[in-house]
């Protein structure tokens, strides 16, 4: 049983808090007098933290489990496939409301086809990862993923609410056939005594690749502007989940 620690709670909250206030200044084209100290501090506190967590039974930061090559990778798949999702839901709603003029209730409505296929779509990948290699099933769920921006980032100029409820969801079964296999080979990659860690870092990946996800989108916007500027970030959100995909496939191979 290991004692809460406010001072490695603090140095936590300093870094990532820095880390993200930066990532949003450059994204939105500030100038470096304001992205570049929160990123200094950043660097600083992130320093600390790693140097009080090192030999640490159960560190809060467990940056140590990533020595471990299929944890890493499933981290960094998750990263990517959180960072194509960020860049969806963010971008998503400005080209429904600007590019097609639907109105804010038509595209929440839109919007859930991805929530709904994801739910359904978890159950069956989950039983599935029992009988199959989660790199395999990752690397397919990605790979649809990417598709599925990529097929709405290729949408007629008016296209009808079955053409784009059938392109989310497919971005959906790929998500959710991509989830629940990843958190599997995440927890079961650790030792079993640093499940608590393993736990933390899906919630990091998580919550860097969202926070990734909703900054690439304004700065989507501050580049390109405009109606063309959530197709930039849909465009972004595919190479994302490629790139996932691939590092995923990587795992089959992995120790």
């Amino acid at each position: 049983m290991h004692r809460f620690d406010p001072l490695t709670a603090l140095l936590t909250s300093i870094t990532f808090a820095t880390l993200i206030l930066s990532l949003s200044t450059a994204a939105q084209r500030a100038g470096p007098h304001l992205v570049l100290p929160p990123l200094a501090i950043a660097l600083v506190a992130g320093t600390l933290l790693l140097r009080r967590q090192a030999g640490h039974p159960a560190p809060m930061l467990p940056v140590d489990l990533l020595k471990r090559r299929m944890f890493a990778l499933s981290t960094l798949t998750a990263i990517a496939s959180f960072t194509t999702q960020g860049l969806a839901f963010v971008s998503l709603p400005f080209y429904f409301e600007e590019a097609l003029h639907r109105s804010p209730v038509d595209t929440g409505f839109l919007l859930t086809a991805w929530p709904i296929i994801v739910a359904l779509a978890a159950p069956v990948a989950g039983r599935l990862s029992d009988h199959y290699p989660p790199g395999l099933l990752g690397g397919i769920g990605l790979a649809i993923l990417s598709a599925g921006m990529l097929s709405l980032l290729f949408m007629p100029a008016d296209p009808g609410v079955l053409d784009i409820e059938c392109r989310l969801a497919v971005c959906g079964a790929g998500f959710g056939f991509f989830q629940s296999p990843n958190l599997r080979a995440l927890m079961s990659s650790a030792p079993p005594e640093r499940s608590s860690g393993a736990s933390g870092m899906i919630a990091i990946a998580r919550l860097i690749g969202q926070t990734s996800g909703a900054a690439l989108v304004a700065l989507c916007f501050g580049l390109a502007g405009g109606p063309r500027a959530p197709l930039v970030a849909l465009a972004l959100g595919a190479v994302f989940a490629g790139a996932g995909s691939i590092a995923s496939f990587a795992r089959l191979w992995a120790p």
